[in-house]
This record gives C-alpha cells, structure tokens and sequence, in this order.
C-alpha cells in the first residue's frame, strides 16, 4: 500500500473529512467545507507545503486553498470538475473516485455556496478573497 492509499484507508477507518500527512506527521480533521483548510493556510501554512491529501469531497475553493498552500498530492473522493480543471492547470497531482459537475450543498438541493462563489474566477487570489469573506462573514 502506497503512503496515498493508507492516507484514504485512514480517511474512511475514521470517518474523517481529511487526512494529510506532511513528512512523518498525519493528522486528520473532522469539520466540514473548506473551515480546515482555510485554518491550516492561515495558522499552520508550513503544513500544508508539500504535504499529502485525501479528502472526502474536494471543491473549487478547497482546491484552491491547497494549490495556496503549496499541497504536493491529492486523492478526492468526489471532486468537482471546476475543481478538477483548477488541479489541472496547476500541474498538481490529484486522483479522484468520482467526477462531479459540482459539490452539493448540505441539504443535497443545489450547488455548495462556495462552488457558486468560486465558479467563475479563475485567479488563485480572487477564489481567496471570496473563502475569506465567505468564512468570516459565517463565523
């Protein structure tokens, strides 16, 4: 087993949202959206450099806060095309279980209001300003 495939063997053992590993460290992470990530980028940023992912559902805006944060690889459960085409350009190593037109918001009734948000910009800065206005505006 590759160190991916133990990282999403972890993912589903615990139920987690996210698990990374960056060098000899794994954590995994059990908030929903993006809350995790925007966290590590703004508090813990060294972790995200060059680190592993695998992580259950990843959007536009989630994949934006990784390429920000310098992750190296990444296994999504689901991921969403507008995230996928993100990752591509990028050049980021990124696998998926399932492709989806878009991430669903949590009542399963339309799109996630952060794939709205970020669906049109194209700018790494500007899908970070509005996670950022997004994030503080909720909490």
């Amino acid at each position: 087993m590759d160190g991916m495939e133990h990282l999403t063997a972890l993912l589903h053992a615990g139920n987690y949202s996210c698990v990374m590993r960056n060098g000899d460290i794994v954590r995994s992470f059990t908030r929903r959206g993006v809350a995790d990530l925007y966290r590590l980028l703004n508090e813990e940023p060294a972790f995200l450099q060059g680190a592993w992912v695998a992580d259950k559902v990843v959007g536009k805006a989630a994949a934006a806060l990784m390429l920000l944060g310098g992750v190296e690889r990444l296994h999504a459960d689901v991921l969403s095309r507008p995230a996928w085409l993100l990752l591509e350009r990028s050049g980021m190593e990124a696998a998926y279980g399932c492709l989806v037109p878009y991430v669903k918001n949590r009542d399963q009734s339309g799109w996630c209001p952060l794939e709205t948000l970020c669906y049109e910009k194209e700018s790494l800065a500007d899908i970070y300003c509005a996670i950022d206005a997004f994030v503080n505006r909720k909490e």
